[in-house]
């Protein structure tokens, strides 16, 4: 892609100025809607015919058969006026027109204009689907043709002579789109309130759906400053980036409406750009710059739930500006709640989106999970203010360093926001051990690909992966940890400094580290900072760092859980990583040691008698650890004797890695079986949430066995000390905890019980929830318990259970007990019920659209429901496809959320036909992760065969 050019706001706006007189019918745009598209495609030899330029799938020969765009053409700035319809046309379609003018500079002499456009009804003008004239003493050639092409979502536009090298244009377009509730680009979200239906027009842009809803060059480094107007209905209010700065009344066509403008943006990506036209009410901070504003349902507003979201967002904010050292540079931060949203949360500048659950708490009826979700999710989306929006990525091969760096600096935004949770530790849980175990199969790859390896937007949409989220979260935090926090947001601030408003690659934010680096006095590193990192960042996996207490020696290998499996991508690091290595002897601190090739010597290392090492402390590298056996064995014998002697990181270290170690044939299963024994003595979160990740594999792998009553057993042992130590704390549950981690081991300590048969437990849930349907208005389960008290009462119960959870699901006004009802429902042991439920997933009348994939994945969560979940996916596949698939985020983790529990050769059979069968309906960003569950699938076959015999005789020998 060419250089990006651009010029300063004040010039963007003059030169749009050029352009107000053909945009001054804008109010009166009114277009037929035609949803086939056909009458606008023309191709060349074709002067406006209707068929699209014959393509070569396999090697693309012109330009618009390309999905990324030429780099002779860069916008400048768009005019872009819509008019959301809220009712529908006389057809029942809800649809959106809008004329759109970008004013571009040709850096490179072109007879051709490509520019993105997909799903949209162009209006011919001239006889062509879009005017095109030049700015100032520059006349613009005539166009030969123009035509789409739907495989790249492109319009083209074939021009009688070449456009000028540093000339500036100036390209209009009317248009008229469907206002879906696909929840893609502009699209419709509904509600009712009071009975009544309520519609809302909003927005999703991120990654490729922007051209969806304008003509635009949707690319992330063709950034642009937008001048935005939107035509309304006069009892809705309208949103954008910017701040609204004129609003008039006025009748078109007939319709009383409302016409509002916005400031300018700054320069920005087409995928940051927001709209939102609904009745949602809001509060408002008592700070005048940046004025924060929380929107949502009238409902919710008055009733107190944005209150926290607004506690917490100018913290956060003032937070981050001290942290990169950058003031927040916009007017106003809006933060939006909508009934129908794909995505966790949208960091659109100036406007940042949320499903309702990710920013609505409720002082009465939300839980401490919700409350920690909303202020990480804000904490996340606000760190991409400055991190992504202020300075983004040039293409979507480097989407981790947007992501994973945001993932990274949320716990630290939210750990200044409520300082007494202790949240910097949860990364540990959330994000690097939930990565690891993607991370270990073969099938993974880099956090930076090739940019020839991303190019279509489904193979965008997979990016939005748990490895560049989760992995990037992790590397980032291990490179500020040897760094040391001060140099790494020093070296931070630096690079946004230097890039504000442009695009970078990752290699840009080494140099401004290095640089941070080399300016502190004492810091030494054993390489650069691209040297060290580049082994972490372009060659995918992680090495498991082995320790012989004994010799000293120290090594590394890459880490597969499946250690037959043939790494099919070359690495030219040859899978070796610089390591940083945080440890300790005895419970001292040790100097950090940099494991630099695959065997080494650490004479220090070595220890004996009663001496023991621990490494990789608090978890700050990104690797696994394991030891000769006769470490273990003190490590083991020191958990029994002084588990406290750990940090709670390092005692769900030991757990987690152990487990995979054997997963991986590296150590003995019984060896990591032991590492639980300890867990009648543990009273902390971290270790017990841990373990029981760990031990969830075994209950998968072995709840359909003869060997799942033993594991029973033993597992109600070790939490029944639990369960009575908060039966204790809690005055016989009368209490809430005080800490914020006890009150999430509390939820483990009942759920657990209740799950391995501890009666008490089950009598507890079932009482409580018969309580709540005796008397609807009051329950009386407290909002921490209510999923786990949920699920199990319905497990246990029958169909008025079920049913009395439907009824309260369809009337529940708080978006996060909506959801809680919404997983306890799949908890049933009916399989009717379950069949029922599943049949009610694809009815957005009953489930919305952007719940169901995941209420699918909750019923094969279930060991009832995961062959009923299959079997009903595979049947209707290309219909969740189609309506569900297509670029989803969430939708990657339909086919790995059913087939976690594969694990025989029969299941490996079926999904490998699945694959087969559907190869012409396609799988979208889902493709990679059908791969990776055939990858577990075998993994899984093959742990079963060797390791059920073992777990039986270690769990009969522990009985006795």
């Amino acid at each position: 892609m060419g250089k990006v050019y651009y010029v300063s706001k004040n010039v963007g706006i003059g030169i749009l100025v050029l352009a107000a007189t053909a945009l001054a019918t804008i109010i009166g745009l009114s277009v037929a809607y035609n949803k086939e598209r056909a009458r606008g495609r023309g191709g060349p030899g074709d002067e406006g015919g209707s068929a699209a330029p014959p393509t070569t799938p396999s090697t693309p020969k012109d330009p618009w058969d390309r999905y990324r765009l030429p780099g002779a053409l860069v916008p400048i700035s768009y005019n872009v006026t819509l008019w959301p319809r809220l009712e529908p046309d006389a057809r029942g379609v809800y649809v959106f027109t809008g004329r759109s003018a970008v004013v571009f500079r040709c850096v490179e002499e072109t007879d051709l204009v490509i520019i993105h456009c997909n799903k949209l009804n162009l209006t011919r003008q001239g006889g062509q689907l879009a005017a095109l004239r030049g700015l100032g003493a520059t006349a613009a050639p005539a166009t030969r043709r123009s035509w789409l092409v739907e495989k790249t979502d492109y319009l083209v536009l074939q021009l009688r002579s070449r456009l000028a090298a540093g000339a500036s244009y100036l390209l209009q377009t009317e248009f008229t789109g469907e206002l879906a509730d696909d929840l893609e680009g502009f699209y419709r979200s509904e509600y009712v309130e009071d009975g009544v239906r309520k519609v809302v027009a909003t927005s999703q842009m991120q990654a490729t759906y922007a051209r969806k809803t304008f003509p635009c060059f949707d690319e992330p480094a063709m950034k642009a400053v937008f001048n935005v107007t939107i035509v309304h209905s006069r009892d809705t209010v309208a949103l954008s980036n910017g701040r609204e700065t004129d609003s008039s009344l006025s009748v078109i066509d007939g319709s009383a409406v409302k016409v509002t403008t916005f400031e300018p943006t700054e320069r920005m990506s087409t995928y940051l750009l927001a709209f939102i036209v609904s009745d949602f009410a809001y509060i408002q901070s008592n700070q005048s710059k940046p004025l924060i504003r929380i929107w949502a349902q009238k409902k919710a507003i008055s009733g107190r739930q944005g209150d926290y979201a607004l506690r917490v967002t100018g913290p956060i904010l003032q937070f981050y500006e001290r942290y990169y050292n950058t003031s927040y540079p916009l007017s106003k931060s809006d933060q939006v709640a909508l009934p129908d949203f794909n995505a966790g949360a949208m960091e659109n500048w100036g406007l940042v989106t949320y499903r309702e659950t990710a920013l609505l708490y409720d002082p009465v009826l939300s839980s401490t999970g919700n409350k920690e979700r909303i202020a990480t999710v804000i904490s996340h989306e606000l760190a991409h203010m400055w991190f992504g929006n202020l300075v983004t990525l040039r293409w979507w091969n480097d989407l981790w360093l947007n992501e994973g760096f945001a993932s990274y600096v949320e716990y630290l935004g939210a750990d200044y926001a409520e300082p007494s949770w202790s949240i910097k530790d949860h990364i540990v849980l959330y994000d690097m051990q939930k990565v690891f175990a993607v991370d270990a199969l073969a099938s993974s790859h880099p956090l930076t690909r090739r940019e020839d390896e991303v190019n279509s937007p489904a193979e965008i949409s997979e990016m939005f992966n748990t490895i560049s989220y989760s992995k990037g979260a992790a590397v980032l935090r291990m490179l500020s940890e040897f760094l040391s926090e001060p140099v790494f947001a020093r070296g931070l601030s630096s690079y946004l400094n230097t890039f504000a408003f442009g695009n970078t690659e990752y290699t840009d934010l080494w140099n401004h580290l290095q640089r941070a680096a080399e300016s502190t006095p004492g810091l030494q590193l054993p390489h650069s900072v691209h040297d060290i990192m580049n082994r972490w960042t372009l060659q995918m996996g992680f090495p498991v760092v082995t320790i012989n207490t004994t010799t000293g020696r120290v090594t590394q290998k890459h880490f597969l859980l499946d250690p037959e499996s043939v790494v099919e991508r070359p690495s030219q690091f040859k899978y070796t990583w610089f390591v940083p290595v945080k440890w300790m002897k005895t419970g001292v601190e040790q100097q950090q040691y940099w494991l630099l090739q695959n065997t080494d010597t650490h004479g220090p290392m070595r220890a004996s008698g009663e001496d023991w090492v621990l490494a990789n402390t608090n978890m700050s590298g990104y690797f696994r650890v394991n030891y000769d056996q006769g470490n273990w064995d003190r490590l083991l014998a020191l958990l029994h004797a002084s588990h406290q002697t750990l940090s709670v990181i390092n005692r769900a270290q030991i757990i987690d890695d152990a487990f995979n170690l054997a997963r991986a044939k590296i150590i003995s299963t019984s060896l990591a079986l032991r590492t639980t024994t300890y867990l009648s003595q543990e009273r902390d979160y971290i270790p017990w949430e841990s373990a029981l990740r760990s031990l969830d594999y075994y209950i998968l792998m072995l709840d359909r066995t003869e060997v799942y009553g033993a594991l029973q057993a033993y597992l109600k042992k070790q939490i029944v000390p639990l369960f009575e130590y908060f039966r204790s704390i809690t005055a016989d549950w009368t209490k809430v905890p005080a800490g914020h981690n006890d009150q999430y081991n509390q939820i483990n300590a009942i759920g657990m019980a209740c799950r391995m048969g501890v009666e008490d437990c089950r009598d507890l849930t079932r009482t409580w929830f018969r309580l709540w349907m005796q008397s609807p208005a009051h329950n009386p389960i407290h909002p921490n318990l209510k999923s786990t008290v949920y699920c199990s009462a319905i497990a246990f119960g029958g169909v008025a259970e079920w049913d009395f959870a439907w009824e309260m699901y369809r009337n529940a006004t708080l978006a996060s007990e909506a959801s809680r009802l919404r997983a306890a429902m799949a908890c049933t042991k009916a399989p009717w019920l379950l069949n029922r439920y599943l049949e009610y997933s694809l009815d957005p009348t009953k489930i919305r659209k952007q719940d169901a994939t995941s209420t699918i994945q909750y019923i094969a969560r279930n060991v009832v429901g995961m062959p009923l979940a299959w079997n009903f996916v595979r049947a209707r596949w290309s219909y969740i496809f189609q309506q569900y698939g297509r670029g989803s985020f969430s939708f990657s983790n339909l086919i790995p959320g059913i087939t976690r529990r594969f694990s025989t050769e029969f299941e490996l059979q079926e999904l490998k036909k699945f694959r087969e069968d559907n190869l012409h309906v396609g799988f979208g960003s889902g493709t990679l992760a059908l791969e990776q569950a055939i990858e577990k699938t075998t993994v899984n076959m093959k742990w079963v065969t060797e390791n059920k015999a073992e777990v039986l005789r270690w769990l009969a020998e522990e009985a006795t």
